[in-house]
């Protein structure tokens, strides 16, 4: 029994947003009011300054578990989702073996009852085993528990295959998420085709690497009627052709964006000095930090138009939700040549802290930051008990500090993943607690 006292309620999905305190028993919502008295043998969190939201649900992200757990385990990435605000991740299916049966999904499910820290929601497989020749079994896994179907960072090729999918996506009610990536056009790249790549040497993958993929896609999805998402979308010419499905009426037509994204370009590659972030120019002295593999992602970390296309698109909708795509990976996977460095970044503990400099900056308020993060991803998975503090809604709840400033340091990162361009930089915006089902997962404020 938990009273949250004094906080900014923030609940896009009943149009909240003033000074409240917030009820919790049982591990639901059981009322939300101004000036409640503490209830005998509730507990109180002083909420004073803070923001009071739903829980964060991340639809995308990568738990390594099973098969790579040296890089992350179910355990591990759940705590540090905690530590991130998110009270729903989705696990993608990217494990070994993959997820595409549904034994291996409940083995995820199973880990999760036992280990997690928050719910976890598995993802799984288009094709068996990712490699795109094959569709899986997804009316099964559809039955043990799939909440969408993915290859991750296997685009698939095959537009029939892709359509076959696409139309049991019709019948299921599931989505489809794709990698959107022209293999041929991303063949031996390894970052953005740019003036960045050509200065420091990288074959770069253009944006048009990512437009083929989403306008056959959407193509697809329109011929099928299947419901097709975009997963982290980067370039903005894919933005316009998910903007004109959208506009023609396709409402099967979803897309996600990413912190990094959002906030961080390719010259991230040249890598944090003691000045910044590297990025002096075009004819800069390189310095030794550059070739930073950790700011190696796919896809790639786009230019300073295509930061300012996919905030526009956050802003106007056609962008429908932030996923985190939090990859971690162990240092042997990105000490080495950029070439030869993982693809990904580790985001669950750093995302809140990067969006909130976009609404520091005035670039997007933070009553619409909360629904791409709470609401929207809810509506993704047409689910109306969590993403909301409604009453009776599972108590999944993020007190925020927006203004605290901290400085990351990934040796006090949960997530096993370590590898962030963003250590030792300064963000402004900090989770200070989680609940989640009405359980304190995180905290970093007192309670009397």
């Amino acid at each position: 029994m938990l009273l949250i006292k004094g906080g900014r309620l923030i609940d896009p999905s009943q149009g909240v947003d003033g000074i409240a305190d917030l009820l919790v028993e049982d591990g639901v919502v059981s009322g939300m009011a101004r000036n409640i008295e503490p209830p005998e043998r509730f507990e109180v969190i002083d909420a004073a300054g803070m923001v009071v939201c739903p829980g964060f649900i991340d639809v995308h992200c990568h738990l390594r578990e099973p098969g790579f757990e040296d890089k992350e385990t179910i355990a591990t990435g759940t705590l540090a989702a905690a530590r991130g605000g998110f009270t729903t991740v989705c696990a993608m299916p990217n494990t070994n073996p993959t997820m595409d049966t549904a034994a291996t999904l409940e083995y995820v499910r199973r880990k999760a009852r036992d280990e997690a820290s928050v719910r976890v929601l598995p993802i799984g497989c288009i094709t068996k085993r990712s490699e795109g020749s094959e569709l899986a079994e997804m009316g099964e896994l559809a039955e043990a528990g799939a909440i969408g179907f993915s290859d991750d960072g296997n685009p698939v090729v095959d537009s029939n295959i892709m359509r076959q999918a696409l139309s049991y996506s019709s019948a299921l009610g599931l989505p489809v998420i794709n990698h959107c990536e022209e293999p041929s056009l991303f063949h031996g790249g390894a970052m953005n085709e740019g003036w960045v790549a050509t200065r420091l040497g990288i074959k770069g993958i253009p944006n048009s690497a990512e437009d083929i993929m989403v306008g056959r896609d959407i193509t697809l999805a329109e011929l099928t009627g299947g419901r097709y998402h975009v997963a982290h979308l980067s370039a903005a010419g894919a933005l316009e052709m998910v903007r004109r499905a959208k506009e023609g009426g396709m409402e099967n037509v979803s897309a996600e964006v990413t912190p990094h994204h959002l906030t961080l370009t390719d010259d991230a590659a040249l890598g944090r000095t003691a000045d910044g972030d590297g990025s002096a120019g075009a004819y800069a002295p390189l310095t030794p930090a550059a070739y930073d593999t950790f700011a190696k992602v796919n896809p790639p970390l786009r230019t300073r138009a295509d930061v300012d296309a996919m905030i526009q698109g956050l802003r106007e909708g056609v962008i429908d939700l932030i996923a985190t795509d939090h990859a971690p990976h162990n240092r042997t996977d990105k000490q080495c040549t950029f070439h030869e460095a993982a693809f990904g970044i580790s985001v669950l503990e750093t995302a809140l802290g990067q969006l909130m400099a976009l609404v520091h900056s005035g670039a997007i308020g933070l009553p619409l930051l909360i629904e791409k993060l709470t609401l929207a991803p809810a509506r993704f998975l047409r689910r109306n008990d969590i993403g909301t503090l409604k009453q009776g809604a599972a108590a999944d709840i993020t007190i925020i500090a927006p203004d605290a400033e901290w400085v990351v340091d990934t040796a006090q990162f949960a997530s096993k993943g370590k590898n962030t361009p963003l250590e030792g930089a300064t963000l402004r915006g900090r989770v200070h607690a989680t609940v989640a089902a009405g359980e304190v997962v995180y905290e970093g404020l007192e309670r009397r």
